[in-house]
């Protein structure tokens, strides 16, 4: 087939990681065989997969496997696999051009690798098939799709641009050749066409891929006679055999006994593309009236792409050993989307689709048994191992989090496992367990507070009265907080408290009553004044009331019960949600001589335009506690001066 070739240049960011690449810092170049026979593997899992609905993807007599071609003589290395292949289309989406986010992100940390040591982070960010330029001068990828008649070939030198032509392949699949760079040990860059290496790298990275990875080897040998003694006079023979240089057998199908933690880290490293080991390895068979087993990890720091909304979700979804998805979201939720791993059904159906997942009674089962066994192991790490947990914490911590509003019918178990800061100390962590063993005799609710840092908080009037009493306040300083506290719900038979709603009942019973007729008495005789500052601020407050919370500041701003936080306001308004300000309500502090002051005033003229000046002062006061600006910043900064002049 005779074509035209023609050339494109890369997408701006494809260009930098190339030449990232072609420049690579990395000690170990061997993961480069590591990425290819993963991205053949998938290749395989997906024409496999595929041929499920439409068989002639795969014809009667089709074998999959990878097959590694080293030709030291040309110095190439090719890659070659019977999968699903690529149209001319896909080659261009796939290689010529990167889209993912986190590309920026990985070139940065790259580049910063000189620097500092660096993880092997090129798996992770899905760019695995540009290793090839750390050990290749020029590489040549000749593709066919199981569905087309015609193939592509795609070629470069790493330079800027790559070529194209259609060309005659009678096979679907696709074949990586790597033009090998001169060897270089002290750049890392071995002879990746003698056998041991090739050997070497494979057992290490790829013995669990669950196609064979076939090599022909040349042997060299004397004929023998039938009693196995060298024939007299003979030569030497060269005979070409071809052998599996990977083992197959899927690694949660091994007895625990054989599995050693290396191979473990290997697979973790191939099913999640981080090639830091995983903080935990769960595994579990399920046995009964649905079988499934389950090899899950842990990883030790969140991915880039925890947050974003088209991050890698899920895990590996295995029937009877046959891959079926990369992705099953539906087997984790949300919150637990940081997980990685396989699970292997004996029960469900090889043409599973994804459209039925969800409406399948089966994988809702699965789905409940690995949450289960997830939320198990995570209490079990944080009993047995606090300073594991602490570290699985800081990485995941906020998403866990995101349970307490998502998931009702767990939301007594992730209760256990949440750590808090408090004002118990400021250097540990506290469970909630450990604050109700804390807990005064008395006390009837837990107390909380949001805000957006530590420091924030403690300097709030909100705490004035709880540090006074000696109450512990938990701290709660994560954007997820804001969602999970708007449901009132308990923790073993006591309630959580905003110390920034309702109104303030500490002390004991005795206490308590005494402090309300106290207050009570305070509130008819300033009454008058309360409703003046009210109208005064009508634009801003729903009620102006004296304060049980406030002990040396003059004011603070509270929201109802049921009311959202200004957190949360700022939070909805800032992912474009249209949301009606919440007037709060003026506390004002019954012992400051604030109010005298105001009393005096009052009493002298109630149509005292000071009055206006210093309900406008007490509100902004009271906004900027909490971190927020007066309504009108100008004019209340020229209040402060004019009473700073006034002041003798």
């Amino acid at each position: 087939m005779s074509a035209t070739v023609e050339t494109f240049e890369f997408q701006a960011e494809a260009r930098q990681l190339l030449d990232l690449m072609v420049h690579s810092i990395y000690s170990n170049k061997d993961i480069f065989l590591r990425e290819l026979i993963s991205n053949a593997s998938d290749a395989l899992d997906r024409r496999r997969f595929q041929s499920l609905t439409e068989p002639h993807l795969m014809p009667e007599g089709t074998e999959l496997y990878i097959e590694i071609e080293p030709d030291p003589e040309a110095r190439t290395l090719t890659v070659r696999d019977t999968g699903i292949g690529m149209t001319r289309q896909d080659v261009i989406d796939l290689i010529g051009t990167i889209a993912k986010s986190g590309t920026r992100e990985f070139m940065s940390v790259l580049k910063q690798a000189k620097e500092a040591e660096s993880p092997e982070l090129i798996g992770q960010f899905g760019v695995g098939f540009y290793s090839s330029f750390m050990v290749a001068d020029k590489v040549t990828l000749v593709t066919r799709h199981a569905g087309e008649t015609a193939g592509v070939r795609w070629e470069s030198t790493g330079e800027g641009t790559y070529t194209l032509e259609e060309v005659d392949v009678p096979e679907a699949g696709t074949a990586v050749t790597l033009h090998l760079k001169s060897v270089d040990s002290e750049d890392g860059l071995h002879d990746y066409t003698e056998e041991w290496k090739i050997r070497e790298i494979v057992k290490k990275y790829s013995d669990f891929v669950a196609y064979p990875i076939k090599m022909e080897i040349a042997r060299t040998h004397v004929p023998r006679d039938e009693e196995g003694k060298p024939v007299e006079g003979a030569k030497e023979e060269t005979v070409i055999e071809t052998e599996t240089l990977n083992s197959m057998k899927a690694i949660w199908l091994r007895d625990k006994d054989e599995v050693t933690e290396e191979e473990y880290n290997e697979f973790y490293k191939h099913v999640s593309h981080d090639w830091t080991p995983p903080l935990e390895t769960i595994r579990a068979k399920i046995e009964g009236t649905l079988e499934y087993q389950m090899l899950l990890f842990i990883p030790s720091r969140a991915p880039f792409d925890l947050y974003m909304r088209d991050g890698r979700r899920g895990i590996q979804l295995y029937v009877k050993r046959v891959f079926i998805m990369d992705d099953c979201k539906e087997l984790l939720p949300e919150y637990l989307r940081f997980v990685k791993g396989v699970v292997d059904s004996e029960d469900l159906s090889l043409n599973i689709s994804r459209e039925i997942l969800q409406q399948n009674r089966q994988i809702q089962r699965i789905r409940k048994g690995v949450v289960n066994k997830l939320l198990d192991s995570f209490k079990k790490l944080r009993e047995s191992d606090n300073d594991k947990y602490l570290a699985f914490w800081n990485e995941f911590g906020q998403v866990l989090k995101e349970g307490l509003y998502q998931d009702n019918e767990n939301r007594e178990s992730l209760l256990d496992l949440v750590l808090f800061a408090s004002t118990n100390d400021s250097a540990e962590l506290t469970t909630l367990r450990a604050y109700k063993d804390r807990m005064k005799e008395d006390q009837e609710c837990i107390y909380f507070m949001t805000g957006e840092s530590r420091a924030a908080i403690e300097s709030s009037p909100h705490l004035e009265a709880f540090r006074d009493k000696g109450y512990e306040v938990l701290i709660l300083t994560d954007n997820v907080d804001e969602l999970w506290t708007q449901s009132m719900f308990e923790f073993d038979g006591k309630r959580f408290q905003s110390v920034g709603k309702g109104t303030v009942e500490l002390g004991s019973e005795e206490e308590r009553k005494k402090a309300e007729e106290e207050l009570k008495t305070k509130q008819e005789e300033h009454k008058s004044l309360l409703e003046c500052l009210k109208q005064k601020l009508d634009e801003h407050v729903k009620e102006v009331r004296l304060s049980k919370r406030l002990t040396s500041s003059a004011a603070c701003l509270v929201g109802d019960q049921f009311d959202m936080s200004p957190q949360l306001e700022q939070l909805m308004r800032a992912a474009n949600q249209d949301v009606p300000k919440t007037k709060r309500i003026l506390e004002l502090n019954p012992n400051h001589p604030i109010l005298k002051k105001l009393k005096t005033i009052y009493t002298a003229d109630p149509t005292d335009t000071r009055l206006s000046d210093y309900a406008q002062l007490l509100y902004g006061q009271a906004a900027l506690a909490e971190g927020n600006q007066p309504p009108n910043p100008g004019q209340f900064a020229k209040l402060v001066a004019d009473l700073m002049v006034q002041v003798k």
